[in-house]
């Protein structure tokens, strides 16, 4: 048996075992990714006490990473419309991989810095072709539910790399995490190549020499049946172009959904940049301050399945908002402090299933508010400057505490972020159809 289309075969078929196998790469590759960001923090109070670094210098070694990501989301995500998801991915794992195993043999800040943007870099670019990758892999019913998980796999990561971390720094130093990070980057380079094919729906919009064979090798691995074409382009859809995310008619929903990612994930990053630093500095051990952010993303993985189930029967703008306000709020309860190291991991955890929760809602409303043909164009610009706030969070927060400013006043200040987010949504018109 045959089609004639491959967007609608794969819209409309099952989901079959190697799909799901694909989609589960994302979701390990976004683990990485969040294992990935999270080692400079686990790694900060070694490095601040072996090179006796301030922390103003300190919130830069803590953003380059964040910097590069910014800049590997925008840039690298054209790369992935232009070359192909799975090359893309590849590449980008190279690249992690050599940024995190030279940051940890780094001899002064300057090389540190370097091999972070590197790492940076590579990890942006391969969250813009992850998130393409999971919806592209997936069919029409279950793709809410693949982006979800994918995007649930970052505090995965965090978690995971948390109870690892712990028993690094029981008797290593914070260089040990960078090695295990390019380690465990490498090992996915073989698991990506085996796993994740071209995207049936990148081969179908390009059309390179031998893309309907590519095509139908894939769907003969994932059970569909061949195609015996391409999907029909007409007139209208070729003349349509990634720049109409500037143009009159969404030129407002781009602003409001990029402000609103922006303004909450400096509020994000505040609290898993931060973290362990700022336990340190309450007098708990850098052990435990591993743990405390691994409670962090425990509750970010919770967070985000939970956000998922509740939100098929809430509207999915009103609770994106409701979470945000609350991410908000908890950030400044964060900020009273505690000398009680399970009331400290309990806070976190419940800061890190709303902030986490914010960001699931966040990435759906992506794929909500802009129309197909500029979904990814849209989605890769607001990830790239929301990468901005993500850089700009650690920086900021650590010339204010330069300044002396408390832990309190900080975070409120920091928490506004989200509460920002919040207001800037309720001016966000929501399509409820493609």
């Amino acid at each position: 048996m045959t089609g004639t289309d491959p967007i609608k075969t794969m819209d409309e078929g099952g989901m079959q075992t190697w799909q799901w196998l694909a989609v589960g790469m994302t979701i390990a590759l976004n683990a990485l990714d969040g294992f990935d960001v999270l080692s400079i923090s686990f790694a900060s109070p070694g490095i601040a006490k072996e090179w006796g670094v301030d922390q103003g210098t300190l919130g830069w070694v803590l953003s380059m990473e964040l910097l590069g990501m910014a800049l590997g989301s925008v840039l690298l995500g054209g790369v992935a419309d232009k070359y192909g998801r799975r090359p893309t991915i590849l590449g980008c794992l190279v690249a992690m991989t050599l940024g995190m195993w030279f940051a940890g043999q780094s001899e002064s800040v300057n090389q540190l810095l370097v091999w972070r943007l590197i790492t940076g870099l590579g990890i942006g670019g391969m969250l813009a072709a992850i998130n393409a990758s999971a919806a592209e892999f997936s069919n029409a019913r279950w793709r809410s539910v693949a982006m979800s998980l994918m995007v649930i796999g970052y505090p995965i990561g965090g978690v995971t790399g948390g109870l690892v971390v712990q028993q690094l720094l029981a008797d290593g130093s914070w260089r040990d995490i960078f090695a295990f990070g390019a380690f465990a980057t490498a090992a996915c380079i073989p698991l990506t190549w085996f796993l994740i094919p071209e995207t049936p729906a990148f081969l179908d919009r390009k059309r390179p020499a031998g893309a309907l064979e590519k095509i139908n090798k894939t769907f003969q691995r994932f059970g569909h049946a061949a195609v015996t074409g391409f999907s029909l382009e007409t007139e209208e859809t070729a003349k349509r172009s990634p720049t109409d995310i500037f143009k009159p008619a969404l030129i407002a929903t781009t602003f409001l959904i990029s402000f609103a990612y922006f303004a909450h994930i400096t509020s994000f990053y505040f609290i898993i940049k931060w973290v362990p630093k700022i336990v340190v500095d309450m007098g708990f051990e850098p052990r435990a301050a591993a743990g405390v952010l691994t409670w962090a993303n425990l509750g970010g993985a919770l967070g985000g399945a939970a956000f998922g189930f509740i939100a098929m029967r809430v509207g999915l703008k009103r609770l994106t908002m409701i979470t945000l306000v609350l991410a908000s709020g908890l950030i400044v309860w964060f900020g009273q402090g505690t000398d009680d190291l399970t009331k400290l991991a309990a806070t976190v955890a419940i800061v890190g299933f709303f902030t986490n929760s914010a960001i699931v809602g966040l990435y759906t409303l992506f794929a909500r508010v802009f129309p197909t043909h500029v979904r990814a164009t849209g989605t890769g610009f607001a990830i790239g400057v929301g990468r901005g706030g993500a850089a700009l969070a650690p920086v900021l927060a650590g010339y204010l505490f330069m300044a002396g400013y408390s832990l309190q006043t900080v975070a409120l200040f920091m928490g506004s972020g989200s509460l920002l987010a919040a207001i800037a949504l309720s001016f966000l018109k929501v399509r409820e159809t493609d």
